[in-house]
């Protein structure tokens, strides 16, 4: 099997394996030797959010010249975003061989794609010496294939809402229940503001495990000309746009003086320019200003809500132009809702994804709650005007083009972006990360 195919292969496997992800990942990664022993993690769950609060830990510890592990899902453009370390992806050929030998592998069960990417993380993690990995889950915590990892160090868990519930539950005291999974004697916990029966759950279960939490209080997340700034904090800069990433960005803050009080070098000084450099692509990401393009990621209603919310903030009473590609299990109903308030108009794409809604059916839904709406039958024909010059947009009005991650990157791929995932990407060795003495 040559390396293309090799990649192919893995990314063709089913999205849920014979049996759940975290007791195929224990099995997997015994047969590999189990590469998880002797590492130390930075857990991550969450519905939203997840993805970015691990990009903004990952700039701190890379700031602090501690050699990092960083394992998310899923990619924009290119496989190999989804394994770093200190920023720089996995190269392709290691991929290729580690996912050779992982392919090799007989089990008694059928591992996913997910399981076999983390393999994949934890193995090169392992033969990089990484001194800590930061792991994104998958789908929900309790039975994610990244709960095979062991005891985490910190556990963060960022804000939980309605997303997967035919997996994860109806209620967000079952989502969360869900996300608590993740929780275990030994570690600490940073969690994110939460809606309280969330929240209940959350800090129930690290009582009952007698493991220390801090809440972040989005309430007193203030935001400045540049940043944000929190009560008995130095004000924070940061490029990261969105009233959703002040919370993110302090709950990395938190998680990384929880690791500073186990003994790792992480100061003040690396706190402050890892937040300030931290850039997590297709985020509320202005690609083009004139004429203005912004991208983001929400792709649930929440994250709709919270997109809409920053829109509000940043641009006072405007409305936008939305570019829209979801999947068809997402609620598109209540994101179309959420973003109400501030559209003018909507044009709707169908992602070329198997899971994709049909364009003209959403098309349908949102010319019937009353907002103007076209239908684009692919992602090229949709962002056309803004590659041709010639027009064919109204420049007197901002566009935003948000859904799927896999939307994001093809808009992306459309416009030939990089998907290096953290800004300043860094390509020298690092420092090894060890603990003061």
């Amino acid at each position: 099997m040559c390396g293309q195919d090799v990649l192919q292969t893995i990314q063709q496997k089913k999205r849920f394996g014979s049996l759940p992800g975290v007791e195929v990942g224990k099995r997997l990664l015994a047969a590999v030797g189990n590469p998880q022993k002797g590492l130390a993690f930075i857990h991550i769950a969450g519905t939203n959010g997840k993805g970015s609060a691990a990009a903004f830990l990952d700039g701190i510890l890379c700031a602090a010249n501690i050699r990092t592990g960083l394992f998310t899902s899923p990619h924009l453009v290119d496989f190999t975003e989804r394994i770093r370390v200190n920023g720089v992806a996995i190269p392709k050929e290691k991929a290729e061989e580690i996912g050779r030998r992982l392919l090799a592998v007989s089990l008694d069960a059928q591992p996913s794609m997910f399981d076999y990417c983390l393999a994949m993380a934890l193995l090169h993690f392992q033969e990089q010496k990484c001194a800590l990995v930061i792991l994104e889950t998958g789908l929900g915590g309790r039975l994610d294939a990244t709960n095979a990892a062991g005891v985490p160090l910190v556990s963060l868990i960022t804000k939980i809402g309605y997303d997967h519930t035919e997996f994860l539950g109806g209620t967000l005291s079952e989502i969360a229940a869900e996300k608590a999974g993740i929780l275990k004697s030994g570690t600490r916990a940073v969690l994110e503001s939460q809606e309280p029966e969330a929240l209940a759950v959350l800090t129930e279960r690290c009582k009952a495990l007698a493991v220390p939490y801090a809440v972040v209080k989005e309430q007193e997340l203030t935001a400045t000309e540049d940043g944000f700034c929190y009560p008995g904090e130095t004000p924070y800069r940061m490029r990261m746009r969105g009233a959703f990433q002040r919370e993110n960005a302090m709950a990395a803050v938190l998680a990384a003086r929880e690791l500073a009080a186990l003994g790792y070098a992480v100061t003040e000084e690396d706190l402050h320019r890892g937040i300030a450099e931290t850039v997590w692509r297709g985020r509320m990401e202005v690609i083009s200003e004139r004429p203005f393009l912004m991208i983001d990621g929400a792709h649930n209603a929440d994250g709709a809500h919270a997109l809409a919310k920053s829109l509000a903030e940043s641009y006072p009473g405007e409305k936008f132009h939305f570019i829209m590609g979801v999947l068809a299990d997402k609620d598109y109903r209540e994101m179309v809702r959420k973003i109400r308030p501030v559209a003018a108009k909507i044009t709707a794409v169908t992602p070329e994804d198997k899971r994709a809604l049909d364009g003209e059916r959403l098309v349908a839904y949102i010319r019937a709650c009353g907002i103007e709406a076209e239908w684009k039958r692919d992602t090229g024909d949709a962002f056309r005007p803004f590659l041709s010059g010639d027009g064919g947009f109204d420049t007197e009005i901002r566009t935003v083009a948000f859904g799927s991650l896999h939307f994001i990157g093809e808009i992306m791929s459309v416009f030939a972006l990089p998907s290096r995932a953290v800004s300043g990407e860094k390509s020298v060795e690092r420092g090894n990360g060890k603990r003061r003495e």
